[in-house]
């Protein structure tokens, strides 16, 4: 019990200094699969790494729910785990976001652990619901502590005929994202000094979830947010 007890007071700890990345920063978008190469082209200019390859992924999400009586929102999880390489799947807990107009980009608590293989099997134990999966492929840049996903969504392998066609949408889904300790709202205006320079390929904004409905909903509507913007 005292180890319990103390690694609740060093988690308090690092949490009241501000160590720990649990902040999430977000702005997002997309872009035509036909004008993709064009982003990639630029994105490759403007990130580190500018004489390297990008980094690839090819990841299975699947997105769980855990609703609690004495809490209107559900408990948001994401499980991730790498089909192209073997690594640890990841757990992920995403809260809600916070809509302040002030801020440039939208904001909402996120923390990442490494877990094993076992992790869905003990979540489904917890009471947990499934509430959608699907598969990601694309392509990770990074400028200094942000990081830029371009991703194409696709259902999960055999379910392609249940969701009607093999890709979500004809876009590839743009992320911009800094996972950064709390109070680091600078963040923000260097996020968008960053996505100006992207314009006019994928204007990337602020997305009001709540907008969206419950997760069904979302898995319904995904198709929507992918539509690019008109350039």
């Amino acid at each position: 019990m005292s180890q319990i007890t103390s690694s609740k007071e060093l988690l308090s700890q690092a949490l009241q200094s501000r160590i720990i990345p649990n902040q999430e920063y977000l702005l997002q978008g997309s872009i035509l699969d036909s004008a993709v190469d064009h982003l990639i082209h630029r994105l490759r200019g403007l990130c580190d790494t500018v004489d390297a390859s990008p980094e690839s992924f090819h990841d299975l999400e699947v997105c769980l729910s855990l609703r609690q009586p004495t809490q209107t929102a559900p408990l948001m999880l994401r499980v991730r785990r790498a089909l192209d390489r073997d690594a640890p799947f990841q757990l992920r807990y995403i809260g809600q976001p916070e809509l302040d107009r002030s801020r440039p980009t939208l904001v909402r608590s996120s923390i990442d652990v490494g877990c094993t293989s076992t992790i869905l099997d003990f979540l489904t134990e917890l009471g947990c619901r499934l509430d959608f999966e699907y598969v990601s492929r694309g392509y990770i840049f990074r400028k200094g502590r942000m990081k830029i996903t371009v991703s194409k969504i696709k259902p999960v392998p055999g379910k392609q005929q249940e969701m009607g066609t093999e890709s979500v949408s004809q876009s590839y889904l743009v992320e911009l994202s800094v996972l950064a300790p709390n109070g680091q709202d600078s963040i923000g205006d260097e996020m968008r000094v960053f996505a100006e320079q992207l314009k006019p390929l994928v204007q990337l904004e602020k997305i009001d979830y709540k907008r969206l409905g419950d997760s069904e909903r979302t898995m319904r509507t995904m198709p929507q947010l992918l539509v690019p913007y008109a350039n």
